[in-house]
């Protein structure tokens, strides 16, 4: 990373105010004027706003990359057998110390990729933070932390900790107070540890974006602003996400160096295994619909997408007055509320999870074998997103989504965006 770069980034966090301005700043209101910081996830429709790769070596075993046996064990003990696509081409630079950034489809190892190139990095006998992960949400920070533990607990003896809203803060106290690793967090929660001076960044090494497509847009730019400020010099950047829109990119040029850029064509995006249908229908006929396909479909484990925390209530008060047994989670749910059902989700007790967007990005349930978009998402990025819960690591999937007569342009608009063709839901279910 760029030592004046950085230095820039804590004067302008600390002085800035309505008179004065600067490259980063200028980027941020580029940002706004493309429609970037906003509640939705960017569009971006010029087919030259998809950035181009930058690296092209890859390996094909992971004892090609010349990892510690520890590690090595770790892998193998998780039940990683060779690199996915992403983990043979982005794992080399991360360990060889540069920034990255790398984009792949949804379910192909992401987050594998940067537990596994972090933990080669530690320096255990370092009894401090040296890896930080930064998620949009607490289900994605606790499972990136479960991945990072699985690899790292047994043989590195890797200590970890996630920093989230709704626990309590003598725990994340106590823990840093014994000593961890890696700290894997959410910005509010992490952004209030580093600013009261409990999480200190001394020894940080590198620096994690999951999802850096969200957390560079939405609500959480200021707070990635901060959390960039207080970063060493030396902290090396990794941006991981399925989606890479090319303005995203320019922005982290403000906090990068030089980085490896690991990206996918638009075209390579659609996820490989996954039969898209849809089905055509007014609105009153969705409820009605939905149960049809419960009954007719052969699930082993379904997410059901809304587009509204209503929505979300009213479907599934419906679904339980018909005898169907499904859990629901949005945001506004308390935190151990939410843990309690993705824990019983994951695990297979409940078969039918109806969400809004807050699980539509990084969450692994390798049961999901349909997803269904009962409302049609409200950007095309999202699709991609939603659909790739099913069929995680090349399994089988199916994705349905019900359109509504006036979003016929907005499903021919997915489809062009993605130079796909979604079917329409064939009569007799059992041919999908």
């Amino acid at each position: 990373m760029n030592k004046n770069v950085i230095k820039t980034r804590i004067v302008e966090v600390e002085t800035v105010d309505d008179k004065t301005s600067n490259d980063f700043d200028q980027k941020v209101k580029a940002s706004v004027d493309l429609g970037l910081i906003q509640d939705q996830i960017p569009h971006i429709d010029n087919q030259n706003d998809i950035m181009e790769s930058n690296w092209d070596k890859k390996v094909s075993s992971f004892e090609e990359l010349g990892l510690k046996r520890d590690l090595l064990k770790g892998i193998y003990g998780f039940g990683f057998e060779n690199p996915s696509p992403i983990q043979s081409l982005a794992i080399m630079p991360m360990i060889q110390g540069r920034d990255v950034i790398a984009q792949a489809q949804s379910g192909t190892g992401k987050t594998g990729t940067f537990a596994i190139s972090a933990l080669q990095l530690i320096d255990t006998s370092i009894n401090d933070v040296q890896v930080l992960i930064l998620a949009p949400t607490r289900e994605l920070a606790l499972q990136s932390e479960k991945v990072i533990r699985c690899l790292g607990e047994d043989y590195l003896k890797v200590k970890t900790h996630v920093f989230i809203g709704g626990t309590k803060l003598g725990g994340d106290i106590k823990a840093l107070e014994n000593g961890i690793h890696v700290a894997v967090g959410t910005p509010g929660r992490v952004l209030a540890m580093i600013e009261k001076k409990i999480l200190k960044l001394t020894n940080l090494k590198v620096f994690i974006l999951d999802e850096a497509d969200e957390m560079l847009t939405r609500g959480f730019l200021e707070d990635m602003k901060k959390a960039i400020s207080y970063i060493p010099t030396d902290t090396k950047v990794w941006l991981v996400s399925a989606t890479m829109p090319k303005p995203i990119v320019e922005l982290s040029s403000n906090f990068m160096t030089n980085p490896v850029k690991i990206l996918v064509e638009r075209k390579d995006l659609p996820l490989t295994g996954i039969k898209q249908y849809y089905v055509l229908l007014k609105k009153e006929w969705k409820l009605e619909t939905l149960v049809g396909l419960y009954k007719g479909l052969d699930i082993s484990q379904a997410m059901i997408f809304c587009n509204s925390k209503n929505t979300v209530q009213l479907l599934s008060e419906e679904m339980i007055k018909r005898g169907h047994a499904v859990s629901s989670i949005h945001s506004e749910l308390p935190m151990i509320e939410r843990t309690q059902i993705m824990e019983e989700f994951a695990s297979g007790v409940t078969r039918v999870l109806i969400t809004t967007d807050l699980l539509a990005k990084g969450i692994d349930v390798y049961g999901v074998s349909v997803v269904i978009n009962y409302d049609l998402p409200l950007s095309k990025e999202v699709y991609l997103h939603r659909i790739g819960r099913s069929g995680r690591l090349g399994r089988k999937g199916n994705a349905i989504s019900f359109v509504q007569p006036d979003e016929k342009d907005e499903l021919e608009s997915i489809q062009q965006y993605y130079n796909v063709t979604i079917e329409k839901l064939p009569t007799d279910l059992s041919e999908i």
